[in-house]
């Protein structure tokens, strides 16, 4: 694959494991000589109060390739929250884009020249779980992130499925909408 990527989307709900350890990124990938690299630094030079947007780093000195920016869908507003998002759920996402390279759904010899926009969704009870599992957390946020790049870097789903099954598929809340449990 030589071909420029100029931009992908993806995204992935991993849940399964206790109350508040569901993970649901989205992603940007592209070159960073385009329109995702333009997005990247000028997400980083933009920090705003509550939406931080820091890399994904597997610890406190070692960021991963493709660069990749985290930024939260959810306002942070305490020391816990932020602790658990920018330390479990930081490495889980650096291992899940490593992951992703490993896979070969991002090229390796394109890892330099990428980058990844990441969108986080946490979910904020963690901040008041006192027995949080950060294992089963990582576990989740690690193959949430590596599934939503593999749906980036593949189309996935791709038009055809998504016609065919349109009419099948009702939106979860929209469906507890129509319940009247929301």
């Amino acid at each position: 694959m030589n071909e420029r990527i100029i931009m992908r989307t993806g995204e992935a709900l991993v849940a399964g494991g206790p109350p508040g350890t569901a993970a649901e990124p989205e992603v940007v990938i592209g070159e960073l000589d385009g329109p995702v690299g333009i997005a990247l630094a000028t997400l980083t030079g933009n920090q705003s109060k509550g939406h931080s947007k820091v890399f994904a780093i597997l610890n406190t000195d070692i960021q991963v390739r493709p660069v990749t920016l985290m930024v939260s869908k959810v306002t942070v507003k305490h020391s816990r929250y932020t602790n658990i998002l920018m330390g479990t759920v930081q490495a889980a996402i650096a291992n899940g884009v490593l992951d992703a390279v490993r896979a070969g759904d991002i090229p390796k010899h394109k890892a330099n020249d990428l980058g990844i926009i990441c969108s986080v969704w946490l979910n904020p009870s963690v901040a008041t779980d006192d027995n949080l599992d950060h294992q089963i957390l990582f576990d989740i946020h690690r193959k949430a992130m590596a599934q939503a790049i593999h749906k980036a870097m593949t189309n996935t789903p791709d038009i055809d499925w998504l016609l065919e099954n349109q009419d099948k598929i009702t939106h979860k809340y929209f469906q507890m909408g129509l319940d009247g449990k929301i």
